[in-house]
């Protein structure tokens, strides 16, 4: 009978989530442009615009997090670059998620054009998942093509390609904003677009500039310049231009679908095999979202990325030997423990490391709580390692490292016999407690991603803790850190998520 009912369970759970993976996390009327795989190369890949794109699965509690800062990023960024999300628990995008790389939920890449049309460049983005960092990383990496003119050099690009028209934006700002650079891209080619400080007061009494900022137009030639009056909004000035040309379009136009006639016969044969019809066209599908994939990637990823989802084994005769399963046993991945107190300090308590994941360990390390610690946190960094995302240090503790004893007693973590896990950062004095009930994959899996992405309450670490920088390198350990949050220091001043103010 309990059987049954956790059948039961199971099974409502699975049509529960099958109903939401289907629905997505991003509505119709969503800022947030939900894409498949099938559309990413056309709507990113070969986009005019910068873009940042989510990796999710609506099951995903930190992606059901992220979704409100990702929506309010969208909004601000509209007409500047693009935000998009794709639903990677629906079967047909699984096979272009795991071309991209993707390991975990969400993650998020930020995609520029490239040198080459079509080949874009592709970074993961590594920062704090609030709405104001998301926005003020993506405008960072939009393209500048506006051409800075001084009094100096004003006649000189005036001069070229006289015929021709341009445009100048007098301003008091000294960087170029993000909307003035998208307008460059929207009319690039076309166009030429310059920006001018007030400061440079002959080219300001050229142009009869009184105030800023001002837009003025030149049609080319002997024509008289147009002085623009609406507000510095990006949609009014692309239409104030577009009485010249009309901008470039942002991407390639969808492909129209031909119907394709058959014969009676073909239909017959579609008619009497529909499954093997269908497993046609879902091939199909997989094959052009991996081709995407790899358009998407080309210019950045030296080796094709291994996909998520292992292809069928093969199957043999009973007699057939499988060199494969006895490997596998001497091939579990591992975490590199230190025994070595100077070693364990230079590495991960001092003024200067970055964030740790430390496994203490009790005396027994053969116990099972300890190799289940130990082999959760080894195959979290496998994973990792495997899709080439950095991730910090996961290092085990003996007991018999004296560090070890003093873990336990300055932060008060409880008995030398059981496993304690904790992440420390010297360089932020902070260090924060594994509490969950188990050290199963999933559980500490969860952890970690908080960690990552900056969640949960932190504590201060002790300065009796934190001893020499001295580096020691220690095999198979990365020591690259992800840690989203960054120090009050390192924090630049964000832009005006307003476009009216930001020229």
């Amino acid at each position: 009978m309990v059987r049954t009912t956790a059948l039961a369970a199971a099974a409502a759970s699975l049509l529960f989530s099958r109903s939401v993976a289907a629905e997505g996390l991003y509505g119709k009327n969503s800022a947030v442009l939900q894409i498949s795989g099938l559309d990413y190369d056309r709507l990113i890949a070969k986009s005019n615009y910068t873009s940042i794109v989510e990796f999710y699965a609506p099951w995903c509690g930190h992606c059901k997090n992220l979704k409100p800062a990702y929506e309010a990023a969208a909004k601000s960024l509209a007409g500047i670059a693009k935000v998009a999300a794709v639903n990677c628990d629906d079967e047909m995008n699984k096979p272009f998620c795991g071309q991209m790389g993707v390991q975990g939920f969400p993650t998020l890449k930020i995609v520029k054009p490239g040198k080459k049309p079509g080949k874009p460049i592709v970074e993961d983005y590594q920062g704090p998942r609030a709405a104001k960092d998301i926005v003020n990383t993506v405008k960072d990496k939009i393209p500048n093509n506006v051409k800075r003119v001084t009094d100096k050099t004003l006649d000189e690009w005036l001069a070229e390609k006289n015929e021709t028209a341009k445009a100048i934006l007098f301003s008091d700002k000294g960087l170029t904003s993000a909307t003035l650079r998208t307008l460059a891209i929207d009319f690039a080619g076309l166009i030429p677009i310059a920006q001018i400080r007030n400061k440079e007061t002959e080219a300001m009494k050229v142009f009869g500039v009184t105030s800023v900022p001002t837009l003025i137009l030149l049609p080319g030639g002997t024509k008289d310049a147009i002085t623009y009056d609406g507000e510095m909004k990006k949609d009014s000035m692309v239409e104030f231009l577009s009485q010249i040309t009309p901008p470039n379009p942002d991407c390639p136009p969808a492909k129209a679908k031909k119907a394709k006639s058959g014969s009676k016969k073909d239909e017959k044969k579609a008619s009497k095999s529909p499954s093997k019809s269908s497993k046609a066209s879902a091939s199909h599908k997989s094959a052009d979202a991996s081709s995407a994939a790899a358009s998407a990637t080309e210019e950045v990823v030296e080796e094709p990325v291994k996909p998520v989802v292992s292809p069928d084994p093969e199957v043999g005769d009973e007699d057939t030997p499988k060199p494969v399963v006895i490997p596998q046993e001497e091939e579990k991945p591992t975490i590199p423990v230190v025994s070595e107190s100077a070693e364990l300090q230079s590495l991960c308590l001092n003024a200067k490391s970055k964030t740790c994941i430390l496994a203490i360990l009790p005396k027994d390390e053969s116990s099972e709580a300890a190799t289940t610690a130990i082999s959760s946190l080894a195959s979290i960094h496998k994973k990792h390692d495997a899709g080439a995302s950095h991730l910090f240090p996961f290092i085990g503790v003996p007991a018999s490292n004296p560090v070890a004893a003093s873990l336990l007693a300055h932060l008060k973590l409880g008995g030398a016999d059981n496993v304690h896990l904790i992440a420390t950062n010297g360089k932020r004095a902070w260090w924060k407690k594994y509490s969950g009930d188990g050290f199963g994959l999933v559980e500490v899996e969860n952890w970690v991603d908080a960690i990552r992405m900056g969640e949960g309450k932190k504590e201060k670490i002790p300065d009796s803790l934190l001893g020499g920088e001295e580096k020691v390198e220690v095999p198979e350990a990365k020591v690259a850190d992800q840690e989203p949050i960054l120090a009050e220091e390192e924090k630049k001043e964000p832009e005006s998520h307003h476009e009216h103010g930001e020229l």
